[in-house]
């Protein structure tokens, strides 16, 4: 059987969803599993060239995936009325981002995807989420007047007195009272059908694992080095990922499969992705 090669993010979630396979608490059924991890905009790119053959991505990336990647039925990111967060040193209305400069995770993120729809006369400046402080610093220097924060981030703003200008789902629940679908894990056409299944089936049972061992799968993910403190504070790995590895983690709901296509629909209505994008899903 081939090793498949993984490609997943720095963030709690990702780490939740892959533990089992990095520390050999599944069985893997035969497979060899590899494993690589980046920022999102980088696992995108990746993709992108078809550089691994499981990729968790940005669902705003997938059309341009689609006729190389099929999505997987698990391992999805969502928010139900909370999500990536624009925040500021001063208060802001979402109308007087126009014309300002927003730091950004990456042009093809789904948070920037999203913060287009919500207002598209932003003026984006790529900061990289990694290291952690990144985007923080940018704001406290002044090159930029907001900041558009994913992962961890947007848990800890406050704190380091920042003010929220807009809420990414709260928006999005408010316009198609559908939750917002921020990530998902896709799995490479060419592997054929037969491999897909399996890996499909090892992925599934991962991500069960972490669920039904999540005290531990938090201790192992506190222990990560990624640069700044807060992230290896258990109580805030524990918060974050109550919000986005949950049920639906485990398996993507219908709801979650039709913000997809709603998605994918607003955007091409808004020119920002192209239109007729379908969506296979594995099995």
């Amino acid at each position: 059987m081939p090793t498949i090669s993984l490609a997943y993010s720095v963030d709690a979630d990702d780490a939740f969803m892959f533990c089992a396979l990095a520390t050999g608490a599944v069985k893997t059924r035969g497979l060899g599993f590899s494993h690589r991890r980046g920022d999102t905009a980088w696992l995108n790119a990746l993709a992108e060239a078809e550089g691994a053959d499981v990729v968790a991505v940005s669902v705003g990336a997938c059309p341009r995936l689609l006729d190389k990647y099929l999505l997987l039925p698990h391992g999805a990111s969502v928010g139900r009325g909370f999500g990536p967060v624009v925040v500021a040193r001063e208060p802001l209305a979402l109308a007087e981002l126009a014309g300002r400069r927003v730091a950004i995770p990456g042009f093809t993120t789904t948070a920037f995807l999203v913060l287009r729809l919500m207002q598209p006369g932003v003026v984006p400046v790529v900061v990289p989420i990694a290291p952690f402080g990144c985007v923080f610093e940018a704001l406290d220097r002044g090159e930029v007047d907001a900041a558009l924060l994913i992962h961890e981030g947007r848990l800890v703003f406050e704190e380091r007195g920042y003010l929220a200008v807009a809420e990414l789902g709260k928006w999005w629940l408010g316009e198609t009272g559908l939750p917002l679908p921020l990530g998902v894990n896709v799995v490479r056409r060419g592997l054929g059908e037969e491999t897909i299944a399996l890996v499909s089936q090892v992925l599934a049972e991962a991500i069960a694992y972490a669920l039904d061992h999540r005290e531990e799968v938090i201790r192992l993910i506190s222990a990560e080095k990624r640069g700044d403190a807060a992230l290896a504070d258990r109580a805030l790995v524990d918060r974050y990922l109550a919000m986005y590895a949950n049920q639906d983690t485990r398996s993507t709901a219908p709801d979650v499969r039709e913000a997809i296509e709603t998605l994918f629909a607003r955007a091409a209505a808004a020119g920002l992705l192209a239109a007729g994008s379908a969506v296979d899903w594995a099995p």
